[in-house]
């Protein structure tokens, strides 16, 4: 049975608990299992579809949800506690989006933000490199001008949902030789056809989401489909979106380290060592207590940074250090939750192993940790000039 749209659901509480009661019954029963097998969750896609999660902020008039990001954030806290893999595949998905909604032509929004939002079109963004991951300005892909065309050349790597997907949101240098090169670089809306392949990517967690290569080989790419409309504002609109998009990672960060903490509690007071529960051995307690402290600073800046996020103002500080935070604490987290179950956390039969692998991508994905710092101690002094 399909779940209930959470349009129909109403304010956030509905909201939430709709979204318990899909992940209890059509996420967590099958989830150990398609991980294992790195397979791609086709009917739990299916499902979110109707549930109306790939228009989760996306405005109403588009046929979306248009959830705040304190909601969005509480949604994908919520998913990645329970598979973190599905709140990728709407994730990537929604930055794409956002990227749409904010800087889209009115033609574009009209075109493909319903589309969007209901799912029938799905897809991610295409960033990163082989030679580039942090610093965007040194991409290589490029697009030049043919007619009513554009025809894209080039190589993009690690990007969630280029296998399964329909359309990606690249980044490409439509005049490389400009300086700075930020200044020649262009947004485009590619969906999949002649001159786009990919292949996938195998890794150590985070299965079952797709990530893979992909190539543009004399891709020929309507003009229409310039976000924007206008040359030269690519790497301006796709930073905007990572705001949202790091808070997403954030979000799945609280997620882990949360349910890294429920599992590693439930175990110490059931697993009995010296005679009495391990939960009654100092040791534990104080794993146990910086576990849980970890998660509500994590919790809260990031709740922060969403709140931000709907001001419209920029945010990429109060984005940044909720990513940063709230992703180390759920790596913490998940290798005390390992060490608190031994030898079972590193079994595949429970989830812990799971956990522990899923979290390293978090330190990773939408700019790394050590680019967090930087741009948390840039806006400092921006923000606080003497």
């Amino acid at each position: 049975m399909a779940p209930e749209s959470l349009e129909a659901a109403g304010d956030e509480a509905l909201i939430l608990d709709s979204v318990e009661r899909f992940l209890e019954r059509d996420v967590k029963p099958y989830a150990h299992d398609l991980e294992a097998g790195d397979t791609y969750p086709a009917d739990i896609v299916e499902k979110m579809k109707a549930l109306g999660l790939f228009g989760a902020t996306i405005a109403p008039e588009y046929g979306g949800l248009g959830l705040t990001a304190v909601t969005y954030a509480r949604i994908v806290e919520r998913v990645s506690a329970a598979w973190m893999s599905v709140a990728g595949i709407f994730g990537s998905h929604l930055i794409m989006a956002a990227a749409v909604q904010r800087f889209g032509t009115g033609k574009q929004k009209k075109t493909f933000l319903p589309r969007f939002a209901s799912g029938e079109v799905r897809g991610g963004i295409a960033l990163t490199e082989p030679d580039c991951g942090t610093d965007l300005q040194a991409i290589r892909t490029q697009a030049r001008r043919d007619g009513e065309s554009y025809v894209i050349n080039g190589t993009k790597t690690w990007i969630t949902n280029s296998i399964h997907g329909d359309i990606l949101a690249v980044l490409v240098k439509t005049d490389p030789k400009t300086d700075p090169p930020h200044k020649g670089m262009s947004l485009f809306l590619v969906e999949k056809g002649a001159g786009m392949s990919a292949r996938p990517l195998a890794k150590l967690g985070y299965k079952g989401v797709d990530t893979g290569e992909v190539v543009f080989d004399e891709c020929r790419v309507p003009a229409d489909n310039l976000i924007g409309g206008e040359e030269g504002r690519g790497l301006q609109q796709i930073l905007s979106g990572l705001e949202l998009g790091r808070i997403n990672v954030a979000a799945r960060g609280v997620g882990i380290a949360r349910v890294c903490l429920e599992e590693a509690l439930a175990y110490a007071q059931v697993r009995k060592t010296f005679g009495k529960p391990i939960c009654e051995h100092q040791t534990i307690q104080i794993k146990l207590a910086d576990m849980a402290t970890r998660v509500e600073a994590a919790r809260l800046l990031t709740e922060a940074a969403a709140r931000a996020y709907d001001t419209g103002q920029r945010c990429d500080l109060e984005a940044g250090m909720a990513k940063l935070y709230a992703t180390e604490a759920a790596l913490t987290n998940s290798l005390e939750a390992m060490r608190i179950h031994g030898a079972y956390g590193y079994s595949r039969e429970f989830n812990i192993e799971r956990y522990y692998r899923d979290a390293p991508l978090l330190a990773i994905g939408e700019g790394t940790n050590e680019l967090q710092r930087i741009v948390i101690a840039r806006q400092l002094v921006e923000r606080n000039p003497v």
